[in-house]
């Protein structure tokens, strides 16, 4: 997997953390560069620490899945992408919560973050991941597009909330099939 295709990857699954984070924002009278640091660290550590979860538990399997592993990362990645397209044309808008606390960040961390055990699944299925050098430009990616989602939401409210879940979506659902491809072509 390349710098581009892992980029790609990490903005893709960043969107839940963004989406989530510009509700933060707009929930959130007087958004701090405190706020942004909090949305980011706790976004960016589970976008970090789940893939590399997802890759230990799957290599701990791997001689079994070897044989089906396109067809893995092509499911995954499909119906994550698949859901995030679906939750940007449900056109529910859930409550936004401005709290930062503890137990609120870490509840909307682990849901955003469930995606990305998947994809670290599918890391492992993959014969050229550096999974620390994967985990770590997804955490520096999702670290980012939340603290400035959090600025975002709070400036411009939550006119891209669904968009950016879209975007995301049509990216990993577009990664699979390039997965897919290229195992089945070569």
């Amino acid at each position: 997997m390349g710098l581009l295709e892992l980029f790609i990857l990490a903005v893709g699954l960043s969107m839940d953390a963004f989406a989530v984070s510009v509700c933060k924002g707009l929930a959130t009278q007087r958004v701090n560069p405190k706020h942004m640091i909090i949305a980011g660290i706790w976004f960016g550590g589970f976008q970090a620490l789940m893939p590399l979860i997802g890759y230990f538990l799957c290599t701990a399997f791997e001689k079994y899945v070897t044989a089906v592993d396109h067809w893995i990362a092509f499911i995954l990645l499909g119906a994550i992408g698949g859901n995030m397209i679906k939750e940007a044309f449900s056109g529910g808008e859930n409550e936004a919560d401005g709290s930062f606390g503890f137990k609120t960040m870490l509840v909307m961390a682990i849901a955003t973050s469930i995606d990305a055990l998947a994809v670290g699944i599918t890391f492992a299925l993959l014969p050229d991941v550096n999974i620390v050098a994967a985990v770590s430009f997804i955490g520096v990616t999702t670290f980012i597009l939340s603290a400035v989602g959090v600025k975002i939401g709070n400036v411009f409210g939550a006119k891209y909330k669904s968009k950016a879940e879209l975007a995301g979506g049509i990216i990993l659902i577009i990664l699979g099939i390039k997965i897919l491809i290229e195992h089945l072509i070569g």
